[in-house]
């Protein structure tokens, strides 16, 4: 799995924060990375490549990603896509561990729109330790992000029990009890993702916070989204909290 990591300032052992990018820009491991740096987080922050994204594009382009979105929204492109991205990170975290002066202990995990729903899943139904979560402008409710596309999807039995799985705001019993939760609101982001994120904080209680970022839409890098960019003011919003929840929440030493 290609990814992309940002030392600590200085280099050397630290914590880690691994992330999946969104499929909206920033759509890639090295522009989530340019988007949301986090720089003065004295972590190991990794961004990992979502399948079919980045160096993993078909013949270099999304175009085959939008041929999946139109044969079958949820079916064919998001739950394949959130289920590989899951399948794979135990052992991309390995890898990682390997590589990198990361050590063994819990670790942080982000998530931005789809991969967002990769990170809570790995809350919900791994035993990975974790130590803090964070997810942006994140696919809660997998309804809500099939609603977005053009006409009626029309569900069976299967897409109903998948897309149900699906619904973190109904698992968020599982999330409450394996670490806090930073859900990071853009308050021009789609209507229905904002209402599900206020619904999953509530739901998780008091081990989340709502962090609204005003004028920030859906995206946080402009299109196309693929190569690193320069951040984005509202992304530096975001940044700066992501930037601080985990540093309240990992073992990174005292704050400056």
């Amino acid at each position: 799995m290609p990814f992309t990591a940002l030392p600590p300032a200085g280099g050397g052992a630290a914590p880690l924060v691994v992330s999946w990018h969104m499929m909206d820009p920033p759509r890639s491991d090295a522009a989530f990375a340019a988007a949301l740096p986090m720089l003065d987080l004295p972590a190991w922050r990794v961004h990992l490549g979502m399948p079919m994204c980045g160096a993993r594009m078909v013949d270099g382009s999304t175009d085959a990603i939008v041929a999946l979105m139109r044969e079958d929204a949820l079916m064919s492109f998001l739950h394949p896509f959130v289920r590989q991205a899951t399948e794979e990170f135990p052992a991309a975290l390995a890898s990682i561990r390997e590589q990198l002066p990361v050590g063994g202990g819990p670790i942080g995990v982000l998530g931005g729109s789809l991969g967002g729903a990769v990170a809570l899943r790995v809350l919900a139904e791994t035993d990975i330790p974790v130590a803090a979560g964070a997810v942006v402008n994140a696919a809660i409710r997998m309804r809500s992000v099939v609603d977005l596309f053009p006409g009626e999807y029309a569900y069976d039995a299967e897409s109903t029990e998948v897309v149900d799985g699906l619904d973190f705001v109904a698992r968020a019993g599982a999330i409450a009890g394996r670490a806090p939760l930073l859900v990071v609101s853009g308050e021009l982001d789609h209507p229905a993702l904002r209402a599900d994120a206020v619904d999953l904080v509530d739901a998780v209680g008091e081990r989340a916070e709502l962090l609204s970022i005003p004028g920030l839409a859906h995206p946080l890098a402009e299109e196309p989204g693929i190569e690193p960019a320069p951040q984005l003011p509202q992304a530096r919003e975001v940044d700066a909290g992501l930037t601080a929840w985990f540093r309240r929440h990992l073992a990174v030493g005292p704050q400056g």
